[in-house]
């Protein structure tokens, strides 16, 4: 068996990885974190425009990347999101699972929750992975392994109220990352998730009142709020051959609210 490379082990330089909601959000700044550490980035966001534009912002920084739209609820989108990748980049190495509904869900009662937008939530925020990680699958397991990583989130430890469909979808994403881990070990693909805690994303600010983020970091050990930039360690740590040997676990990013 070879031995560890600390030269290469952390690297991502000409990796191709996807990363869903990869133009706006925090699924921004991790294709942006992801093309300056040297990966060839695709951008799958059913929000076009924005994601042409941050596709744009990191190619004039000398970034390569692609802007793809997709709605990772739709399986013919998310097949054909993987085929215009294999076509421009002829691999897939690492999927970031990232796209969800949450700041267009209003804060309401679980009793208040309809059941349309309840299915709603699940077909994209579970439902979307499953998808991504099925259109995924035979070309890295044609390759001989690769890397997904699932974006749950702390809602998952805290039992927090007021969005039970999002939290209950968040759920979901843990057990359908340990299932997967389990069926994908003998591809040597790897499935992980990390749960981020409160971060002040763009789309977060845009639609969270102050009231509600005053004060938020106050329960963590670290006392400030959390930016997307916090997360960006954790899901290049699991993308990359670091954690070669690590599988079906949950990282907990969230400044030391929920321990784990």
């Amino acid at each position: 068996m070879a031995g560890f490379d600390v030269n290469t082990a952390f690297s991502l330089r000409d990796r191709v990885i996807i990363v869903t909601g990869g133009g706006t959000g925090i699924g921004k700044v991790y294709s942006q974190r992801l093309c300056e550490a040297g990966a060839r980035v695709v951008l799958a966001d059913i929000a076009a425009d924005e994601a042409e534009k941050t596709a744009s912002a990191i190619r004039a920084k000398g970034g390569d990347c692609l802007a793809i739209a997709t709605d990772v609820a739709i399986a013919q989108a998310v097949d054909a999101m993987v085929e215009k990748t294999l076509t421009a980049y002829g691999r897939i190495d690492g999927l970031v699972n990232n796209a969800s509904m949450m700041s267009v869900l209003e804060r309401k009662d679980w009793h208040k929750i309809d059941p349309a937008e309840w299915d709603k939530v699940m077909e994209v925020n579970l439902k979307g992975i499953f998808l991504c990680c099925r259109a995924a699958f035979p070309h890295m397991q044609k390759q001989g392994g690769g890397r997904i990583v699932n974006i749950s989130s702390g809602r998952f430890w805290t039992g927090s109220p007021n969005r039970l469909h999002y939290s209950t979808s968040k759920a979901g994403v843990i057990g359908l990352t340990r299932s997967l881990a389990s069926e994908l070990g003998e591809h040597n693909i790897g499935v992980n998730a990390i749960t981020p805690g409160f971060t002040l994303s763009e789309t977060q600010l845009a639609t969270s009142s102050q009231n509600y983020v005053t004060g938020r970091d106050q329960g963590r050990c670290f006392k400030r709020p959390q930016t997307p930039d916090d997360l960006v360690g954790a899901v290049m740590f699991l993308l990359s051959d670091a954690s070669a040997f690590i599988t079906g676990q949950t990282l907990n990013v969230d400044g030391g609210l929920a321990f784990h």
